[in-house]
């Protein structure tokens, strides 16, 4: 009996084994065939859809005019400049990397060929081109009446390259062009079918609409009179390098710059962090609390130099019109801020030279001077060089000259004069100072004592030679970021104490030379 009862569990096993794993299946191949019959989605294998989105935003606009053909409705006009735009962005990115993917999605057969041949013919030389482009003025010429075919012109379009063989960098491009281009409606996607460059319009220049500040005989004027910066680099006592999150209290600030007015100063120095901000994509509140704090510092008639870009250090071009949409968006918001005397482009980019490369920082900083300079008129630009060497790369760009000094009092005077001799524009002093940072833990720093004479000296330059400066900084710190810093403590410790208020709040000697 009980051989019987295990022929029949075994054969009771076996046949539901046999059920189940052909239920499996079963599943598994109508699973596979729903998901050939389904197709994929040509954005999502590209990811199209996303990394245009987050690394290419070229400014667009749109001439207005009748074009020849029936009317194009607005929908179809975004669409094709969407995808017209990612044509641009599969092209840079196929030059970058030597590669097809997605060419074939953007451009007709014969476009697709063409650009086929470029791409080997750089591959069997070892040449990649590393580009992108900044701007494009778009006019729609026609759209025939079926729908399926348009013609446009795209005017002043900036482009950038930099050109590498074997990996090594030969040369950076930059042109202004313009292209006819036809787009035809295939399966759903407008692909480019000719794209030829031709001759460009003259450029027209645009004049600087005087401001409040402005520049004349190597001097910066205010209002026609010649001005010069008392100012101080400033952080609230207990948010350094995070001013505008959320420990932000305009009380505190309204206090500061009281203290700071009282002082016998004129300006400050502020810094607006990139990744904060919320890269291309700015922060509603931070944006707020930006203009909030200059409304601040005028109720106090205090000027403010504003830096841009804190801690970007990037200067990929992939990534150019990211910081394009970012300085567009924030100095749109403030140009008209009257009390803004200039926006410092990056604080100490030149310290990026070794680790991003020069052919990388300065052409990022060159592009993004012209710019400012499209959509702000008015406001001077500098660029807070980190030492005296650098200070002179741009010269002739920016409107003033704006280095860092922290080395021996004894030499400034000759560091000045050789810089405005070689420069010939208005030099000032963006940085300088000395730590108090003396004690158990290190006895070889600087006593409060030292800190004073050494801010003393200093006073006596600026006011004997009558040269522009802004101190670093108003407190002392209790704390400061390990982010920024690292977890060294003796480095921590020099970096809390350069203010010329101690970390309660109580003047330290050097305050009485804070100004002169």
């Amino acid at each position: 009996m009980t051989i019987i009862n295990n022929k029949n569990s075994y054969r009771f096993i076996l046949i539901s084994s046999f059920i189940l794993i052909n239920l499996l299946l079963v599943y598994g191949l109508s699973s596979i065939i729903a998901f050939m019959n389904s197709g994929a989605d040509r954005a999502t294998i590209l990811h199209l859809d996303k990394e245009p989105i987050n690394t290419y935003l070229p400014k667009i606009e749109w001439e207005k005019s009748k074009n020849e053909g029936r009317e194009i409705e607005p929908q179809t006009l975004k669409t094709i400049e969407k995808q017209y735009l990612f044509s641009w962005y599969i092209r840079n990115n196929a030059l970058n990397k030597n590669r097809y993917s997605g060419l074939a999605d953007y451009f007709t057969q014969n476009s697709y060929n063409q650009l086929l041949k470029v791409v080997n013919q750089n591959k069997k030389q070892k040449i990649t081109v590393d580009n992108t482009t900044l701007k494009h003025t778009l006019k729609l010429e026609f759209y025939s009446e079926d729908g399926q075919q348009v013609v446009i012109t795209d005017k002043n379009v900036v482009e950038f390259q930099n050109v590498y063989q074997n990996k090594k960098f030969i040369a950076s491009v930059k042109d202004t062009s313009l292209y006819k281009v036809i787009l035809l409606l295939e399966d759903g996607y407008w692909r480019v079918r000719h794209i030829v460059k031709m001759t460009k319009e003259p450029e027209k220049k645009s004049l600087k609409e005087p401001g409040i500040f402005t520049i004349q005989n190597q001097k910066i004027h205010k209002s026609g009179i010649p001005f010069k910066i008392k100012g101080i680099n400033y952080y609230p006592k207990d948010s350094p390098w995070d001013v505008y999150g959320k420990k932000y209290d305009s009380t505190v600030i309204k206090k500061d710059f009281k203290i700071i007015k009282k002082a016998n100063l004129n300006t400050i120095r502020i810094f607006v962090p990139y990744e904060d901000f919320g890269k291309a994509e700015i922060k509603k509140d931070r944006l707020q609390k930006l203009i909030q704090t200059i409304k601040i510092a005028k109720d106090n008639n205090l000027f403010v130099i504003v830096t841009l870009f804190d801690f970007y250090s990037d200067y990929s071009i992939e990534s150019w019109t990211l910081t394009h949409r970012h300085a567009e968006k924030i100095i749109t918001a403030c140009s008209e801020l009257d009390n803004i005397l200039a926006w410092d482009i990056k604080n100490e980019p030149n310290l990026d030279f070794e680790r991003r490369k020069k052919q990388n920082v300065i052409p990022w900083l060159e592009n993004m001077i012209d710019y400012i300079k499209e959509i702000d008129r008015k406001h001077l630009i500098t660029i807070g060089y980190s030492n005296k060497e650098s200070a002179e790369i741009l010269k002739d760009k920016v409107d003033f000259i704006s280095f860092h000094y922290y080395e021996e009092t004894n030499d400034f005077l000759k560091v000045y004069n050789e810089l405005v001799k070689t420069t010939k524009k208005p030099v000032i002093v963006g940085e300088f100072g000395l730590s108090s940072n003396k004690n158990f833990w290190n006895w070889f720093g600087n006593s409060k004592k030292n800190q004073a004479v050494y801010h003393k000296v200093m006073q006596e330059y600026f006011k004997n030679h009558d040269i522009s400066f802004v101190s670093w900084t108003l407190y002392d710190f209790p704390t400061v970021p390990d982010n920024i810093f690292g977890n060294k403590f003796w480095i921590k410790n020099k970096q809390k104490n350069f203010g010329f208020l101690d970390k309660n709040g109580n003047k330290k000697p050097a305050f009485l030379f804070i100004s002169h």
